[in-house]
């Protein structure tokens, strides 16, 4: 098992070298272990090199500003419990503690996989409560089980999800690999690295200042995502030093459980972008940022008049990050998607029933694509403020959902997984405890570590719009 990660790892390292234009990830230490998820993908072996490879350039920036830094090292255990973190949280107190997750099924009956009348499987993910009633009144039935598998059974699946998307709804048909690689958006996606870093504007070379002790120190990130892989690109930042703002606002619902994990190394602001105000608040820390991470659909931004190439024109140098599920070009990218409709949609359910032997399809056992892809923004985000260094320039870096799936489903399938699930006690070892406004939380450290440096968060996750919004 060692010997056929540390070859995964090894491919995976090469393929993310070519897309970040890095020309090789040295000095990085793997200890591979036993696989912890019931699942026949390389997930643990994928996260461990988008881990890899950001602290690696981390390290490298580090060492430009005169830092200490040395060796990069990863236990893949410890990364592959990371694409569970929000799990693995733990409160002292918890009558202080934020609301537990509840499951899409467990909150509708119009959540899951469904059997349409072609015998093709459906997913339909009721997201927050607004999407729920959308999809009840699209197949205009009651919130009964019963109820809403037998309307389904009543349409096809290519016709449900067609209309799912006209709606702006969430939901997506089955697919198997082969059928999703051959279809338009997943040829589209195919078409592009798993990280895109796309020059979109010329400005002088921005030197890091030589003081500091973390890599990005000094630095100031705008934080414009929810639920889990954009906040999870922007708290890996703050893991090596970014200062970082979570901008939302309070009409827009959130998942407070997700809102804890995801918010160590943050502080939190409300804006309405609707309001011209805050709009024009929003646009002042732009100006004094270095990276814009955004998870809207396509085409918000812009209406806002704060896409991607109005940043670059607002604060030439800017760094400004997409992250969506289906990919920023083409017909689907503005669909609205989640990490259920990626492994739906990209053959992932598919394959991981198949592996399961349950009658249809299945998903993987934890949050793969949504961590993942985090963790390939923030890679993406250090190689673009690295070549702002170097030669200057306004960059855009750009990540979704199913091409991370794709990348992480061609890494290549394990035939008879040995699996070994983690403990609390193995969790124990991967943790810290910090003070927060919920009490004492117990979470897991980052998984990656640079020696000589201190990887980890000193500000604790904060409750939504608790800050000023003004960087420190």
């Amino acid at each position: 098992m060692s010997r056929a990660s540390r070859r995964v790892l090894h491919t995976a390292l090469s393929q993310l070298s070519a897309a970040t234009g890095h020309p090789d990830f040295t000095g990085i230490g793997f200890r591979a272990g036993q696989h912890a998820f019931n699942s026949p993908f390389r997930s643990a072996e994928a996260a461990s090199a988008a881990l890899l490879a950001g602290a690696s350039i981390a390290s490298s920036i580090g060492a430009a500003r005169h830092q200490q830094t040395a060796g990069v090292e990863l236990s893949s255990r410890h990364a592959e419990a990371s694409l569970l973190s929000f799990l693995y949280l733990r409160f002292s107190d918890p009558g202080r503690a934020p609301a537990a997750r509840i499951a899409p099924e467990d909150r509708t009956a119009a959540a899951g996989f469904f059997r349409a009348r072609d015998d093709r499987w459906v997913y339909l993910h009721p997201g927050f409560p607004h999407n729920t009633e959308g999809l009840l009144k699209l197949l205009g039935t009651p919130d009964n089980r019963e109820a809403v598998t037998a309307r389904i059974r009543e349409i096809s699946a290519a016709t449900l999800e067609d209309q799912m998307a006209a709606a702006g709804l969430c939901g997506a048909m089955v697919r198997a690999p082969e059928e999703w690689d051959i279809s338009v958006p997943g040829r589209l996606l195919r078409s592009q690295p798993v990280v895109e870093i796309i020059q979109i504007g010329e400005s002088p070379r921005e030197p890091l200042p030589g003081t500091g002790s973390k890599p990005l120190d000094g630095l100031k990130v705008l934080d414009l995502t929810r639920i889990l892989a954009g906040p999870t690109c922007a708290r890996t930042l703050a893991s090596y030093g970014a200062g970082v703002l979570r901008v939302g606002a309070e009409h827009l619902p959130s998942i407070p459980l997700f809102v804890a994990d995801t918010g160590f190394g943050k502080r939190s602001c409300h804006l309405d972008l609707n309001l011209p105000a805050d709009l024009t608040t929003l646009k002042r820390l732009i100006g004094e940022a270095d990276v814009f991470s955004q998870s809207y659909r396509t085409g918000v931004m812009e209406h806002f008049g704060i896409g991607a190439m109005d940043l670059a024109r607002l604060r030439p140098g800017m760094v400004a990050v997409s992250i969506n599920c289906y990919g920023h070009e083409g017909d689907w990218r503005g669909r609205p998607g989640w990490e259920q409709l990626a492994q739906t949609v990209t053959g992932m359910a598919q394959v991981q029933g198949n592996h399961l032997g349950a009658e249809g399809p299945a998903l993987m056992p934890a949050a793969v694509n949504d961590y993942t892809t985090g963790y390939l923004a923030a890679l993406g985000t250090l190689a673009a403020l690295q070549r702002r260094a170097e030669t200057g320039g306004s960059y855009w870096v750009r990540v979704s959902l199913a091409r991370t799936a794709m990348w992480i489903r061609d890494l290549g399938g394990i035939r008879n997984p040995g699996t070994r699930p983690l403990s609390e006690k193995e969790i124990g070892k991967y943790s810290a405890t910090m003070e927060t406004a919920w009490g004492p939380v117990r979470y897991l450290r980052p998984a990656v570590t640079i020696a000589g440096t201190d990887v980890g968060w000193h500000l604790p996750p904060a409750p939504l719009g608790s800050s000023p919004a003004v960087f420190d």
